[in-house]
């Protein structure tokens, strides 16, 4: 979850992953990583980001990393635009980072290993972005957490499923459906006091359209019985689905920050 700051309520469990992935009559299929490099990288620089609020708090009784990156509106207004993306990396007690971090280790690895190590890291760090504008645009109080990220994963599985659904077949339908259920159960748990449910709403929309436009697209190539499955989505249509999608939202934060008066 994306957890407004402060607050007691320190998160909402996301329901465990879509399913197990599986092709009919076990077709052979491309995939861009065989590790889960960058899901693991993201855990650790999170964990290690919180070990560091713990400490400040600790040692001085001010939780200075959240103090310089979480979501403040009135700050981003002022210029400081990295806390667009920066709360994705801080969480507000061991509760909220552990289900967010529980979250990003059930969708990460099979989303990295469907995309590859950069892509899955754009589409993170897009659907990141963009939860933390739509916070900024529609959620007044400050806020930090991973979930506009996870819940771009979300989307982006859910569009997974969709796009490839002649090759994944009913297995694909359940895993949609499943993905679909476990979005409207945390959006309705996000209306609780306490979450910004506003990021979540941002980041499965942000992380939805990478998806759609940059998203791994499987055709079966070859002839029986060599018959594989490849993704056929070109580099080009990857960046401008990346650049598109910042674009997109970096616009939205531009007119917002220009209709509030800011940089001067």
């Amino acid at each position: 979850m994306n957890q407004n700051y402060p607050s007691s309520n320190p998160g909402t469990p996301t329901p465990e992953g879509s399913g197990q992935r599986a092709i009919p009559r076990r077709i052979p299929v491309e995939t861009r990583a065989t590790t889960s490099t960058v899901t693991y990288t993201l855990m650790g620089i999170t964990i290690f980001v919180f070990l560091l609020q713990m400490g400040s708090e600790f040692m001085t009784g001010v939780d200075y990393p959240a103090l310089i990156g979480m979501k403040v509106n009135e700050l981003i207004i002022q210029g400081q635009l990295w806390r667009l993306i920066t709360p994705v990396f801080l969480h507000g007690s061991i509760f909220h980072i552990g289900f967010n971090m529980y979250a990003l280790f059930i969708f990460g690895p099979g989303l990295e290993r469907q995309y590859g190590h950069g892509r899955f890291l754009a589409l993170y760090l897009l659907a990141g972005f963009a939860g933390n504008v739509f916070s900024f645009l529609f959620s007044p109080p400050p806020s930090l957490g991973a979930s506009t990220a996870v819940f771009g994963l979300l989307g982006a599985e859910g569009i997974f499923f969709y796009r490839n659904r002649e090759i994944y077949g009913k297995i694909g339908q359940r895993a949609l459906i499943n993905i679909i259920v476990v979005a409207g159960i945390n959006l309705v748990i996000g209306l609780s006091p306490g979450i910004d449910n506003w990021g979540h709403i941002g980041g499965l929309i942000g992380g939805a359209i990478f998806a759609w436009f940059g998203g791994p697209l499987y055709r079966m190539e070859g002839i029986s019985p060599f018959v594989r499955v490849v993704d056929v989505r070109q580099t080009g249509e990857v960046i401008l689905a990346g650049v598109g999608d910042f674009s997109l939202f970096a616009l939205l934060a531009a007119i917002n920050i220009y209709l509030s008066g800011g940089f001067g």
